[in-house]
Order: C-alpha cells, then structure tokens, then sequence
C-alpha cells in the first residue's frame, strides 16, 4: 500500500527545499530525480519506521498573473484528487498574498487532510507575523524554517500517524488469493499504446474474469487468467480522460505510475518505437528499480519502423547505453495493435517475477563468487589488500547479498560493479535490480 503526499503551494516559497528536507531524514536517500517537467521532483521519505512517496508540485513560471493564477489552481485541484495527504506551503517572510488566499478556498473544500505548513520562520519575530496564517483556517497548521530543518519533525510526526501501520487482518485475508498473484504495471508516457496493450491481452477473449476495483483511484486491476496464465495487470492508461493538457498530464502519469509502481512485482515499460526512450522514461525506470521492482522493456509500435538487416540490434544497444548502469534487462519489439510477440512479454514478466523470488544456495554462492574474486582481486588500498571471504544472499524482498570482507567501506564503485556483473552472468537475473552490501567479516 502506497501513501502519497503533494506539497503545494506559490512558487518561492521554499517547496524544494522543504521536499529535500523530507527525503534527507532517510539515511539512504533514494534520489529526487527530477527534470520530469521543467521542475517536477518525486521520491520516497523515511520517518519512524513509515515510508510515504513525496510529490514536489514545483512552480508554475507564465506570463500573465491571470494564467498564473489558473495554472496553480489547476496543479492543485490535480494534487488533491491524488495525494492522501497535502503539505500546504506558505512563506512567513513575504506574508500573505491573494494567491495564499485563492490556494487555501480551494484546499478548504476537500476532505483530503491538509497541513498548513508557515515555511521560513527563524526567529521570535517572524513567528509573531506568522500567526496571521490562522485566519485561513485550516485545523493543522505548523511552523517550520525548511532550510535547517527546524519544525519538521512535528510535520512529520502528524503525516506519520496517517499511515496505517498495517492493512487490517480482515482485508488481508480477502486480499491473500489476489497478492499470491503476480502483479504487472503496465507504464509508460501517455500514447505508447498502454490502453492497446491491455486490451489486446484481455479484450478480445470473452474468458476475462473481472475487473478488481483499484486499491488507488484509478488505476484499473485486472485480473487475468487464460492460457494457464494467471496474474493481476495494473493499467496506468486511465491518464488522458482527465485533462487535455500537456503539463497536467505528465503529472498525472508521474503520480499514477509512482502508485502502480508500489503495487508491481514486475513493471512493463512501454516505449514508442518511432519516438525511442524519454526522460520520464529513464526517470521512472530508475525510480522502479530503486523499488526493487523487476523490469521488462517493450519497444510498442514496432509494425510502423522501416527494418533492415540489424535494425533491432542497433536498437537494442543504442537502448542500454541510455540505460546504463542498470542495463540488464529484456528488451522485447512489439507491436499491441498487430498482437506481435505480446503473450512472449508476458512470458518473459512471468519469469522476471520467479528471478525475482530466487534463492541461491549459500555453498553454491561462494563457489563461484569467490572464484570470481581470486581472477580478479580487488585493488589495493592504503597499502591493504581486500579480502572477501564469504558471501550470502539476504532474506529480502529484492535480491541481495552481503559479502564480508577486512576492509568494507574500502570497495569501490568499478569493483562492486563487476561483482554485480559475476552474480548476474552466473545466476541469470536478467530484468532484476540486485543490492550488494559490504561487511565486516
């Protein structure tokens, strides 16, 4: 289960720097990507034990005061319709504007939780001014100064207790049959053929046996079951009915696929073969593999690119180089409207989701991992040899496996990489993000 919360708000009043603030309390940050639009950020923040996604609505820079005023109203109508709880941000410093007032009429109306947040309170005095920001009357209202941090943990103490610690026994019962299931997110920019996709896989066989209401509004689950094959498909396509423009659409899709993306074993990636991989492609890869989350690429539209003898080779490597580091992955030329090679991809999730769940024997890991070490030793530091001993695989959801070693914060990034590579060669995990962690032996 995912919890989402949106921090909105005029641009300048330290939105960014209030959204750093919120993943730094996490000792192992899972980076901001940003860049999504113009200054679109999201990621995941750690507090008391609770992990929620964080969504930075950014600024809005237009020309006239009047679009200005639109386009904000329009972000945040976007950002209450999805979030499950909404940072409201003012700025003590400057006061308030009109733009405060016609943000906070809006965010009144909603029965999703809001918490006025006073951005910028640093001393005595401003805490004084501050108190103006009662009179928007909202019940939850907290002053903070987001640059050092002061006054955060009280935001964050009030968002951790909306977050169920755990799904009640009765509706995991119910859930059980459903989460044994394979669960595919089906992702992707709006107009790779993510809706085709999904119907080409289920529409025309009249066997589908019902459509599971989404446990986040909007996404569809639907529950597949043909051709031996059994598994849950998560569409993220329900995007375009919403809005017709082009900002609010890459909204939607970030929040959608970051809420699909929660749920899936396994993310099937969809990519327009005429247009290639985009920055919210990579960005949402590199999100979901940070998850943990096994990846397929599908290259859709595959009938309408003219082919020569090594056209989807040249393809293919030109796809990894933009990849990389995390280049191991299927990569698979379909076409959704002509129904080529589409039952192959699923297929191929099927068997990204087993790799996922593989379990090497410990005897069989230093077998050939430490054979792997003595080809290649790795170098020397301040004088001291490294020395790996032992390694094991960790009984956790994502594939990883601890090496111990005399000296553990010593190894280097090339040589953890060509480890990773070892363990990728040797145990085929083809499509699955794998961790190594280093230890005192």
């Amino acid at each position: 289960m995912s919890f989402t919360v949106a921090i909105v708000g005029r641009p300048n009043v330290g939105k960014s720097t209030l959204f750093n603030r919120l993943l730094e309390q996490r000792k192992a940050i899972v980076d901001d990507v940003s860049g999504v639009t113009r200054d679109r950020q999201y990621g995941v923040a750690d507090w008391n034990g609770k992990t929620f996604n964080v969504v930075d609505t950014g600024g809005f820079v237009a020309g006239s005061q009047d679009i200005f005023e639109k386009e904000i109203a329009k972000q945040v109508l976007i950002a209450l319709e999805e979030a499950d709880a909404i940072i409201f941000l003012v700025d003590a410093q400057t006061g308030m504007t009109d733009l405060d007032d016609s943000m906070a009429s809006i965010l009144r109306r909603t029965k999703t939780p809001v918490f006025l947040t006073v951005n910028k309170v640093d001393n005595n005095e401003r805490l004084l001014e501050a108190t103006e920001f009662y009179s928007l009357g909202f019940e939850n209202i907290f002053f903070i100064a987001a640059a050092s941090g002061s006054g955060s943990g009280e935001l964050l103490d009030a968002i951790a207790e909306l977050i169920p610690a755990d799904v009640s026994e009765e509706s995991e019962a119910e859930n059980e049959d459903m989460d044994a299931l394979p669960k595919f997110a089906i992702i992707g920019q709006p107009n790779v053929g993510k809706s085709s996709l999904l119907n080409a896989l289920v529409g025309e066989e009249r066997t589908i046996v019902s459509e599971i209401a989404g446990t986040t509004r909007d996404t569809i689950h639907t529950h597949y079951n043909l051709f031996q094959k059994e598994f849950v498909l998560i569409d993220t396509a329900g995007i375009r009915r919403k809005a017709k423009v082009h900002e609010d659409l890459e909204f939607y899709s970030v929040i959608r696929a970051i809420k699909a993306l929660d749920e899936a074993d396994v993310c099937l990636l969809l990519i327009d073969a005429e247009k290639g991989i985009a920055a919210q492609d990579l960005n949402i890869f590199s999100l979901a593999a940070r998850k943990g989350k096994g990846l397929v690429l599908l290259v859709n539209k595959w009938d309408l690119v003219s082919k020569e003898t090594n056209t989807a080779k040249d393809y293919e490597k030109k796809l990894k180089e933009k990849l990389a580091p995390f280049s191991d992955v299927p990569i698979l030329f379909i076409s959704a409207k002509e129904k080529t090679r589409i039952f192959k991809a699923i297929e191929i999730g099927l068997e990204v989701v087993d790799k996922r769940k593989k379990k090497i024997p410990t005897s069989q890991l230093n077998e050939v991992m430490l054979k792997a070490v003595e080809s290649y030793h790795a170098p020397v530091v301040r004088g001291h040899p490294i020395k790996i001993k032992f390694v094991t695989q960790l009984p956790t959801a994502v594939p990883s496996f601890a090496f111990f070693c005399n000296f553990p914060d010593d190894v280097k990034q090339p040589y953890k990489n060509y480890l990773e590579n070892q363990l990728r060669q040797h145990f085929d995990l083809t499509g699955i993000p794998v961790r190594l962690f280093f230890r005192k032996k």
